[in-house]
């Protein structure tokens, strides 16, 4: 099941446009534990402010919350929607690749949760989030 679950999570990945304008890669996932390990490569079109070579808080907060979506799809085996998020940002990334990871805290009948850590290519802690999504079971039809 893990090596389908991964096909599968890295069609997803690469699938989306944003995802792919974004430029993300799937390093590792565990569907029994519903956790993923995402890197978002850096490039000029992240940063802050002109010269200041900061990520812009918006691209890390799109990591977190994508990444807390796939820690779920690796557990469940299909996309969730986000319902809230929750996200803290503890020191300036520069210049660096992004890794997050994403661990399932619970995944319920009709939400889960997901706490995700974004770390810098030094492993520094550069933010943390918290991201809960809807679990529901698809209606016939829908979206999602």
């Amino acid at each position: 099941m893990s090596a389908e679950r991964e096909i599968m999570l890295k069609a997803s990945l690469s699938s989306g446009r944003f995802q792919t304008f974004l430029g993300m890669e799937l390093l590792a996932h565990n569907a029994e534990q519903g956790s993923v390990e995402i890197k978002l490569p850096w490039r000029d079109d992240f940063e802050r402010g002109p010269g200041t070579g900061q990520w812009h808080g918006g691209a890390i907060a799109a990591l977190i919350d994508i990444a807390g979506d796939f820690a779920l799809i690796a557990l469940l085996g299909r996309g969730v929607p986000t319902i809230d998020l929750r996200i803290d940002y503890l020191r300036p990334a520069i210049r660096t690749d992004l890794i997050a990871t994403a661990r399932t805290l619970r995944s319920g009948k009709s939400i889960g949760s997901v706490d995700i850590e974004v770390r810098d290519k030094n492993g520094k802690v550069v933010a943390v989030g918290r991201g809960s999504y809807s679990t529901l079971e698809p209606k016939s039809g829908s979206m999602i």
